[in-house]
């Protein structure tokens, strides 16, 4: 379980940190010219992931600063969760020093900026009707369905106050607590679609800014119910349906019909889904889930992230090349980030 949990958070920084290539892969429009790039530098398993090549991007930044404020911070008791917040909302400003060079999306910069760490409350924020890009869904930590509802809709809304922001911060929990239990990968979109009026509830017990969540709630729930409609898993009960041709420009041709505006993976409803759809197709053969869920003309280093720790969370770093993470920047963060999440789930013991 250890190394599961380890592989989880140092899988979803490789997953960046290929993805981003330094923003030479991310915003690169043609996934056959990214695949072209790969093959020319010997194939992904001779991909050195290490400075100053591959940096990672601010996605793994902020998951890191969510890590380490859960593991700081216990959120069992209520009167604990604000300071579990503040301590996010602090972790959000600080790391904002740490984004030179990793492509920080100005929603997030801008957000994290007006968070007040020192007041009470101060990690509230507004609403926000363009608040649903993909910012929230790579930060998110397994616990258990309470905690990683309350955490992970509240850590994506201090910079994603938009249902499609911060229920993509809920589905990559819920899809890495789904890998660390071993439930089976067709399940896990039914699953997510059966589990979205709870988090409704909770937004409603919260009582900030209702009407708004409401009013906009329809627009994820409804791109997950087409998506599980289309691979023949809306019930959760039958292997997935791929297209009989569905190479890299088929892919990149249904990733961006899934996206907002074009950019497959920029939103908090499909980066999550191209990670699934990435992890459902390729086994547990980790080339395959790079070249589905990371090498493509979209939002590359998000899916990444999520698809990364998934894979992590079900096989460790079994499968995945040593130079793919031996020299990962903030691997040691990572991995200590990793271990302490053990302890913190009940299913490790403190060393």
């Amino acid at each position: 379980m250890e190394e599961r949990y380890v592989g989880s958070m140092v899988l979803s920084g490789v997953g960046d940190a290929i993805g981003f290539k330094n923003g030479g892969w991310e915003f690169c429009n043609s996934g056959a010219q990214i695949h072209s790039e790969v093959k020319a530098l010997g194939g992904i398993s001779k991909i050195k992931v290490k400075l100053p090549k591959f940096r990672v991007s601010d996605d793994t930044v902020m998951h890191l600063a969510t890590a380490e404020a859960l593991v700081a911070k216990s959120a069992d008791a209520a009167e604990e969760k604000e300071a579990l917040y503040l301590t996010i909302a602090s972790n959000y400003k600080e790391c904002m020093k740490d984004m030179t060079g990793r492509s920080a999306g100005l929603t997030c910069r801008g957000h994290s900026y007006a968070l007040q760490p020192q007041r009470p409350k101060g990690w509230h924020q507004p609403f926000e009707e363009r608040g649903g890009g993909c910012g929230a869904a790579m930060r998110a930590i397994a616990e258990d369905l309470g905690e990683l509802i309350a955490v992970s809709v509240e850590s994506g809304r201090m910079t994603h106050h938009h249902p499609t922001g911060y229920l993509g911060s809920f589905a990559s929990a819920l899809f890495v607590s789904y890998a660390i239990q071993g439930k089976p990968m067709r399940e896990w979109g039914a699953a997510l679609m059966a589990t979205l009026p709870q988090v409704q509830q909770y937004v409603k017990d919260e009582g900030r800014f209702v009407a708004e969540n409401i009013a906009h709630w329809d627009y994820f729930t409804g791109k997950w119910e087409a998506y599980l409609k289309e691979r023949g898993i809306e019930k959760g009960d039958s292997n997935p349906v791929f297209p009989e041709h569905y190479g890299v420009d088929e892919r990149d041709a249904f990733y961006k019909s899934r996206s907002f505006k074009g950019w497959g993976g920029a939103s908090g409803h499909d980066a999550p889904m191209i990670a699934y759809d990435a992890l459902l197709g390729c086994g547990d053969d980790w080339e395959e889930l790079c070249a589905r869920g990371m090498f493509h003309s979209g939002d590359s280093d998000s899916t990444g992230v999520i698809a990364g720790a998934c894979y992590g969370a079900m096989h460790g770093l079994n499968g995945v090349p040593l130079p793919n993470y031996k020299k990962l920047e903030y691997r040691d963060r990572l991995e200590e980030c990793g271990r302490k999440l053990l302890v913190l789930s009940g299913l490790g013991s403190a060393q």
